[in-house]
């Protein structure tokens, strides 16, 4: 007799299995939906890169601003002089009791320049400073007007910047109120 053979078992109908075209369809969709997957990945990356420019940018400008606003709020004996797409003034130095610092802030090649007395770059992307002084209702162009008007200070100061390059783009203005100016002693 022969060996015993084992008896093929015939699957119920209906779950015989993948057809190679089953199969083709299948992997075709998971590549459909990979891709797709994917893109949205890559999208979502260069989003992120984006934002975290222009924060970083925002974070630069915020500083700026920042720095620009205490110097002049510290403004102190000394005369402010300025114009054009400049300004210098004398403001108290850190710590108790030091001597007052000079300071001057102006564009150069693109940059806004803070020399406290070292220079200093403190922000990029600048095309243009416009600065002006509040002299009692009217804002002039220089500092002071005249040469009877050397120990007096303006009101305030204001600044704009024509900001360029990467992230916001446009013109920043920043107003600041100056301290009353001291009298001197004789």
């Amino acid at each position: 007799m022969s060996a015993s053979r084992r008896p093929r078992r015939s699957a119920p109908p209906g779950e015989d299995g993948f057809t190679l075209l089953e199969l083709i369809i299948s992997l075709g969709l998971f590549a459909l939906i990979s891709v797709a997957g994917l893109g949205l990945l890559d999208s979502v990356l260069n989003v992120q890169g984006r934002t975290e420019a222009r924060l970083s940018r925002l974070a630069e400008v915020q500083r700026a601003m920042f720095v620009l606003q205490s110097d002049l709020d510290q403004v102190t004996r000394g005369d402010i002089s300025g114009g054009g797409n400049g300004v210098a003034f004398t403001r108290v130095a850190g710590g108790v009791g030091g001597p007052a610092v000079p300071i001057s802030y102006g564009e150069a090649r693109g940059v806004l320049i803070r020399n406290a007395p070292q220079p200093q770059a403190l922000l990029s992307g600048v095309s243009g400073a416009r600065w002006r002084f509040r002299d009692g209702n009217a804002w002039v162009e220089r500092w002071p007007p005249n040469e009877e008007r050397r120990g007096e200070w303006p009101r305030a100061v204001s600044v704009e910047f024509q900001l360029t390059g990467q992230g916001p783009q446009g013109t920043l203005r920043r107003i600041v109120v100056l301290p009353v100016r001291a009298k001197e002693t004789p």
